[in-house]
């Protein structure tokens, strides 16, 4: 089902779309492929939204900062400098994080018009980012496929294909609280993640280089404990960048028994506790697992490659599973 959900200041129009099935209820908008709500029942059978979102589009439009439920790219996490070299040239972007470039820019895929299509329990949002756009080079022909699947899970889908060399990272940036959006704190909520290694960061939220081992650190969650807060980490999977997505991280709220899995094909997983939010919302009232590509992996040819050539097909998945206990 589609609807009118506002109107941008320039007078386009924005859609709010709404797919149901399997006990969930997901709207996504075409104002940067916004996750607005996502329903799912608890073990009581009471459904709320577990995702924060606004009522209206006015609220994404002068909030953008916590890029909430948003479909980011064309870089997910952060550039150093806003800079990085391809093919022996230097390519420079929005430094819109001083001195970093984050998310793809000021005007990254988070606020920009995305063209809806009804699909077989779900909908394709596609558009072309033009050669330049926001310093990219190549023009990148781009889509997201949100359905919902006779399990009770959110598959997102993403492709895309380039006419010149250039670098993609895709996710979705949703903000989860499993006891309810507005409910309040989430950092009780249980956290495992399929990590052994995780890239420190130095001041700016850089990563250093190195791979470390989180075994005896604050970062290990590889057995499941209450994810508190502090963290804006990439961690790297053990399972690495494999062809169809694999299970690396589960989320559990013990007030409502909502359990949320997390399979992906993505090598690393970004855990933020949200500590930076404000109003209307608090620190912490949400946790964001975004599955991506590790940041700065432009400037880290040890990193697995982002770099997407003509001829090739950039295809990444990540699925939400959603049950109670």
């Amino acid at each position: 089902m589609s609807e009118h959900f506002g109107t941008l200041s320039d007078g386009t129009p924005v859609h709010r779309w709404t797919l149901e099935r399997a006990g969930l209820r997901v709207r996504v908008l075409s104002y940067g492929g916004i996750v607005q709500s996502l329903e799912v029942p608890d073990r009581e059978g009471h459904a709320a939204s577990v995702v924060l979102g606004f009522a209206d589009l006015e609220g994404y439009v002068s909030h953008p900062g916590p890029y909430l439920g948003a479909l980011i790219g064309r870089y997910a996490n952060r550039i150093a400098h806003g800079r990085f070299p391809l093919d022996g040239l230097t390519y420079a972007l929005d430094p819109n994080n001083p001195p970093n470039s984050l998310h793809g820019g000021a005007r990254g895929f988070d606020k920009r018009l995305w063209e809806m299509t009804p699909v077989e329990h779900g909908v394709r949002l596609s558009r072309v980012s033009r050669h330049g756009e926001e310093g990219f080079p190549g023009q990148l022909e781009v889509s997201a496929t949100y359905t919902l699947s006779s399990d009770g899970a959110l598959r997102i889908a993403y492709e895309a294909v380039t006419d010149a060399p250039t670098v993609v990272n895709l996710t979705n940036h949703s903000y989860f609280n499993l006891a309810g959006a507005g409910s309040g704190n989430a950092s009780g909520h249980e956290l495992r993640l399929a990590a052994s290694r995780y890239t420190p960061v130095d001041a700016d939220l850089i990563p250093t280089g190195s791979l470390d081992e989180v075994a005896g650190t604050r970062f290990d969650f590889r057995r499941t404990r209450k994810a508190g807060a502090g963290y804006d980490h990439n961690f790297v999977l053990d399972k690495g960048v494999t062809g169809a997505a694999e299970e690396v991280a589960e989320l559990y709220d013990p007030s409502t028994g909502r359990a949320l899995t997390v399979a992906t094909t993505e090598p690393g997983l970004q855990l933020y506790t949200a500590d930076h939010l404000t109003e209307p919302f608090a620190p912490g009232d949400g946790i964001a697992l975004e599955t991506q590509h590790f940041p700065d992996s432009p400037n880290r040819p040890e990193f697995p490659s982002t770099v997407l050539r003509p001829g090739e097909v950039f295809r990444s998945e990540t699925v939400y599973g959603f049950s109670v206990r």
